[in-house]
């Protein structure tokens, strides 16, 4: 109570903070502590990471023939029944990048005075002639188009621009469809002779296949409060057809990015922002904010996919390469656990280290500096130890194809120690040519493709929160009704969030690898049926 009463006078003092601030705070459940650390890093700033080399094949990420995933694939499938698997689906994001361009039309295009093809040319806007092209393809076209022939009459007396516009003026209205307000996840994505998928169903299917013990499977989202009804109306409709011809029963979960990972925003000053009530302006804390709820989850093997990532084809492939990537965690794994076993039962010697250190620098990339061979017997076991009894991840990656976001680095830390990260451009000095140079090296890209052990060696779950490295969140610039503000965003989840994990990657091929970024993405061979095998 001391220390919080010591908190507040120093936020009162230095920020201005009032008693007001101070209840608001608390109804968020964020502490003072929190309060007073992002305060204080917009102030000094969040220093970058320092990349030592892109990770490559054969060092950093590993390669494997089709042969050797079948494998790893089988051993999996032969563990699995006594394991407990998880799928684990961040879902709360909206759609709205998803149609920018198609909002940003509505804003600017002069119904008035211009055609479509004008405001393209004076736009130079590459992405609506491929909307427009395709527009028959998309799997949401019929239900638009009929409607649009309800509310308008003369539709079939309409020049091509005008029906065109009405179209996607009524597929974003808030009144009428509102695509770009709702999450990803609920959208129609895919058609099929029977039906429209959303990449909820989607998960679904996929979650049956690979992520699947004793005809038992569980998938978990991620979503906004507001919107759980969307989701689970989806799920009320297709949970029966999924489980029937699967023969597996699907647990569905949801959770919230709880408001106590808010994080607090800042004028260009580094002052607490206020709105127009002057009360604080907190932020959402990114998709770092979920590894809270990752926490949550008790599960032997975890697989974790973001839900646009879903595809209407080749559904075979993606298991062999999911079920590969959890045969080869579950092969570390348990080799890591006779260690750890091993140490507690006082089994290691001397003449084990070598071997011991061989296997965690060549199949889990854990650097060892020249001092260990300094330590006494009892110091490098317990270095051992603590590098090993950390949670775990097998992350596949695929090849870079220019895709934006994050790639696999070697990363070396303040203290000279160097780590296996997944790190996002934002992250990084480009105005330091050395650095520049390195990040644009990159020869891989983190798909979001993971599978995770959360347990420890005596069947415990870690506390995920002790390994974030909190020095690598991210400031971004933002705007609140035409004030421009600073915002913290917390450790990526796959980033600084598992910063701390013991970290493999693996090549994964392409087909693995089909995000809905953009509405057009829709139109790729991935999501289209004719492609269906």
């Amino acid at each position: 109570m001391e220390e919080d009463f010591t908190r507040k006078e120093s936020l009162a003092k230095n920020y201005g903070l009032t008693e007001a601030d101070f209840e608001q705070i608390k109804a968020k459940g964020i502490s003072l502590d929190k309060i007073e650390t992002e305060l204080l890093l917009f102030k000094s700033g969040i220093p970058k990471i320092y990349l030592e080399r892109p990770a490559t094949l054969g060092d950093g990420i590993v390669k494997l023939t089709q042969e050797q995933f079948q494998e790893y694939a089988n051993s999996f499938d032969h563990k699995k029944a006594a394991l407990k698997l998880k799928k684990f689906v961040p879902a709360s994001g909206a759609a709205s990048r998803m149609f920018k361009f198609l909002n940003e039309f509505l804003n600017d295009f002069d119904h008035e005075n211009e055609t479509i093809n004008a405001y393209i040319n004076r736009k130079k806007d590459k992405n609506l002639p491929i909307f427009l092209a395709g527009i028959e393809k998309f799997p949401f076209y019929e239900q638009i188009k009929s409607t649009v022939k309800e509310l308008y009459p003369d539709y079939y007396s309409l020049e091509s621009h005008e029906k065109s516009y009405r179209f996607i003026k009524l597929m974003l209205s808030a009144e009428h469809f509102d695509f770009a307000a709702k999450p990803k996840g609920v959208l129609d994505f895919h058609k099929y002779p029977t039906h429209i998928a959303t990449p909820v169903e989607e998960h679904l299917n996929e979650c049956v296949y690979y992520a699947a013990s004793n005809s038992v499977s569980h998938l978990h989202f991620t979503v906004s409060e507001i919107h759980q009804n969307l989701f689970t109306a989806i799920i009320d409709e297709v949970k029966d057809k999924v489980e029937s011809k699967s023969d597996t029963k699907v647990h569905i979960s949801y959770s919230y990015q709880d408001q106590s990972t808010d994080t607090i925003a800042v004028d260009m000053s580094n002052r607490p922002f206020r709105n127009e009530q002057n009360e604080l302006v907190f932020r959402p804390g990114g998709h770092g904010a979920l590894i809270n709820n990752l926490n949550e989850l008790d599960a032997d093997v975890i697989f974790i996919k973001n839900i646009d990532n879903v595809i209407q084809n080749h559904i075979n492939e993606i298991t062999l390469y999911k079920k590969g990537l959890a045969g080869i965690l579950l092969e570390l794994q348990q080799k890591v656990f006779e260690i750890l076993k091993a140490i507690d039962s006082r089994d290691v010697a001397e003449n084990d280290i070598a071997e011991i250190i061989s296997f965690m620098q060549q199949k889990l990339n854990i650097d060892v500096l020249d001092d260990f061979y300094k330590y006494t017997i009892d110091n490098k076991i317990d270095f051992i130890k603590s590098k090993l009894n950390r949670p775990l991840r097998v992350c596949g990656m695929v090849k870079n194809e220019g895709e934006p976001g994050g790639g696999p680095f070697w990363v070396r830390s303040f203290k000279g120690n160097v780590s296996l990260q997944i790190v996002e451009s934002s992250q990084v000095d480009t105005h330091n040519s050395e650095q520049a140079s390195i990040l644009s090296k990159a020869t891989h890209f983190n798909p979001v493709d993971l599978v995770c052990a959360t347990k420890n060696y005596q069947g415990e779950k870690f506390d995920l929160l002790q390994f974030i490295d909190q020095s690598t969140g991210f400031i971004v610039h933002k705007n609140n009704k035409g004030k421009d503000l600073k915002g913290y965003e917390l450790p990526g989840l796959w980033n600084g969030a598992m910063a701390k994990w013991i970290t493999v990657f693996v090549e994964v091929p392409l087909v693995t690898f089909n995000p809905v970024k953009t509405v057009n993405d829709l139109l790729k061979p991935a999501h289209q049926p004719q492609y269906e095998n």
